[in-house]
Formats: structure tokens, C-alpha cells, sequence
């Protein structure tokens, strides 16, 4: 039975394995599923918990790997089996979340889709349930909404919106075009301007009308994900998404649909002020979650009975204890200290967008165990 028009159906993407949060990410425990939210709720959890005013947990949808949908399912009791769709393989985002749009325009129609990140945190559940219902406002008008976070410094690590004129009374503007991650200077400009907005990836829009514009763009990941659609509650899902599943091209949901659809004019957006972080990092994680008076931060509840920490005058250390053991340090200062059973990772905080690096020797040196 079709829901009235406009029924939120929200989508979690939880992929990628976050190699900058190497070793506590991994790609068989990717940081989605570890309690990073300064509670003992997953990122996952808490991406779903957030959702709560907006759709219920039938209406809730997760696009993940084959190796985590297990535990995906685990951490996320209420929300049914049938609704986390597993890819056979990474297609980055565009196929992911056209494969969420495709299953869920045929159960309805009429819906409108938000899809969001697993692994971003947000502070203010209030204002971001606000923001999503403005952005759906824009969606019913047949937009493709994206969600631009209003900028607090000139973050090269981001994307940019550019935005345009105002469309209708409301706070839906127009996305002129998406802008790459710029250098220093230009993100200086483009916040000192008032015009950019960061492009946060999050999107609402109605399944038709992401579906036609992926159509006019995509033409080929369009009709390979209308073929598996077709054939999801069949018996013969598996034989046609493993035929058609690796032909999909790997191209993010940014480049395949939306900066096509902005120089169009088919793309709003609306500003969002509720205290998101995308947690890409270990310095970034030290900033948003609760610090010792001299900036010191643990991340993960200590079980009382194990040493945990010690800590002797130091300042601006995140320190993750995995294992049990404990974890000292003496007289240092903005560091990443983080301790897994078969790995210890120490690095400068400023440095800590290079792990990624590590990753790479790991894997150009043959050593995937420990990745």
C-alpha cells in the first residue's frame, strides 16, 4: 500500500573503512561499528537513533558490504533484515544509493528518500530533525536536495556548495555548483563570501525524481540497477546482481548526478547549523569528544576493573585503548596514541590525515592482515 505522499524513507550508507582511523578501523571492523560517540552507541547506532523523528524503523534502510551486513544486522535490532540491502562490492556511493532508491520506489512510489553517512556525528538531534523536514519541503518541489553545513573555518578538508539565489519563501536555495576540496586561500574566500556552504553528503529528493535525472546522466548504472530491482524480491536476486553488479561503474553520487543536475538547476539546498562532524580522523575525534582539563582525550568507556590509562603532564593526547593493558604516556603533547591487540599506532595530531599512508605501505608491502 502506497504511504501519503512524502513518506520519509531513510537511507544509511555503511561502507568504506575509514583508513585514516587506522588500526582501530579495519576493513573487517570498519569505524561504523565502533562506539565513537563518546556514549556505547556505534556511529551506526547513533546515524539510526537520529532518524527516529523522521521515519520508523521499517522505513529505515542500510546499504553495506557483504562482510559487515552481519554485523550490521546485529547492532541495529529494530530495523528489519529485509530492509539492509548487501552489495557484493564497494561501487562507491552513486550505485549504493541508487540501489536504495530503485528497492524502495518499488515498495512506494511516491517516497522521498534521505540518505545519510554512518559515520558522521551530530550534536544537535533538535536541528538537524528541522533542517532534514525543510530539505523535504524542497525535495516535494521536485529538488534534489543536498545538505550544506554552514562553514565555522576554512576547512580544506571538504567540499564546497556554491549558492545561488533563494527559491521560494522558504530557506531552500540554489546550488550553483559543487566545488572540489580547495586549497587554504580559496576556502578563506569562500567563508569569508557567505555564499559557500560545506557539502556534508547528505541528501533528500523523491525516488522518481533521483531516478530519472540518474537515467538522463547514468544511463548504463541506471538500467543495471533497474534490472536488479526488478528482480530483488524474486528468487533470482543473487544470479542478477552478481551478473550485473560488478558491470556498474565506480563513481561517487557527487560527480555521477548532482553537479550535472546543479548546472541545470535541479539542485537545493538547505543550511544546516546542528554541530556535524565527519569524524575523519584522530584529531578530529579529539576535538569533538569530552577532554581532561589539559585537553587530554580517551576515547571508549574503560571497563574499571582494567588499568585503562595513565596519564603524567601531558597535554592534547587521543589516546584509544583497545586491548586492556594500559597505556601510559609522560610528558608528551598532541599525540595519537591508539593500542589494538596486533598493532600500536603513534602520531602527531597534526599529521593525523596521513595515516592513510600506512594503509598504502601495508598494502603495497603485501601485509593485509593487519589491514
Amino acid at each position: 500500500m502506497t504511504e501519503h505522499w512524502g513518506a520519509l524513507y531513510g537511507v544509511v550508507l555503511a561502507g568504506g573503512t575509514g583508513t585514516r582511523l587506522w588500526p582501530l578501523s579495519r576493513a573487517g571492523h570498519p569505524k561504523f561499528l565502533h562506539p565513537l560517540t563518546g556514549t556505547d552507541r556505534s556511529l551506526l547506532q547513533a546515524t539510526v537513533d537520529r532518524l527516529d523523528l523522521l521515519a520508523p524503523s521499517e522505513r529505515i534502510f542500510v546499504v553495506t558490504g557483504v562482510a559487515h551486513a552481519a554485523a550490521v544486522s546485529r547492532q541495529l535490532s529494530t530495523v528489519p533484515d529485509e530492509n539492509v540491502l548487501v552489495e557484493p562490492s564497494p561501487r562507491d556511493s552513486c550505485a549504493a544509493i541508487a540501489l536504495a532508491a530503485a528497492v524502495i520506489a518499488r515498495r512506494d512510489p511516491e517516497a522521498m528518500m534521505g540518505s545519510f553517512a554512518s559515520d558522521h556525528l551530530i550534536a544537535d538531534k533538535a536541528q538537524f530533525t528541522e533542517v532534514i523536514q525543510q530539505a523535504i519541503a524542497g525535495a516535494r518541489q521536485g529538488l534534489l536536495m543536498t545538505l550544506g553545513i554552514t562553514p565555522t573555518r576554512p576547512e580544506t578538508g571538504y567540499g564546497y556548495l556554491e549558492c545561488g539565489s533563494a527559491i521560494g519563501d522558504g530557506p531552500v536555495m540554489a546550488v550553483e555548483e559543487f566545488k572540489e576540496k580547495p586549497s587554504y586561500d580559496v576556502a578563506e574566500s569562500y567563508v569569508k563570501s557567505g555564499n559557500y556552504l560545506w557539502n556534508a553528503g547528505m541528501f533528500v529528493w523523491r525516488v522518481d525524481v533521483f531516478l530519472s535525472e540518474l537515467s538522463r546522466q547514468q544511463p548504463q548504472l541506471a538500467a543495471g540497477i533497474s534490472r536488479i530491482a526488478q528482480a530483488w524480491d524474486s528468487p533470482a536476486r543473487e544470479e542478477v546482481l552478481g551478473e550485473v553488479w560488478p558491470t556498474l561503474p565506480r563513481i561517487s553520487v557527487d560527480y555521477a548526478v548532482m553537479e550535472g543536475a546543479a548546472t541545470v538547476g535541479r539542485v537545493g539546498t538547505v543550511p544546516g547549523d546542528f554541530g556535524w562532524n565527519d569524524v575523519g580522523d584522530f584529531h578530529t575525534l579529539g576535538e569533538v569528544l569530552a577532554s581532561d582539563q589539559a585537553g587530554n582525550v580517551v576515547v571508549g568507556h574503560n571497563d574499571d576493573s582494567k588499568p585503562g590509562v595513565l596519564l603524567h603532564e601531558t597535554e592534547g593526547l587521543v589516546v584509544v585503548p583497545t586491548t586492556g593493558r594500559l597505556v601510559a604516556a609522560m610528558g608528551v603533547r598532541d599525540l595519537v596514541i591508539v593500542d589494538t591487540p596486533d598493532a600500536v599506532l603513534v602520531c602527531p595530531r597534526d599529521r593525523a590525515q596521513e595515516v592513510k599512508q600506512l594503509v598504502d605501505q601495508l598494502k603495497d608491502s603485501g601485509e593485509l592482515s593487519y589491514i
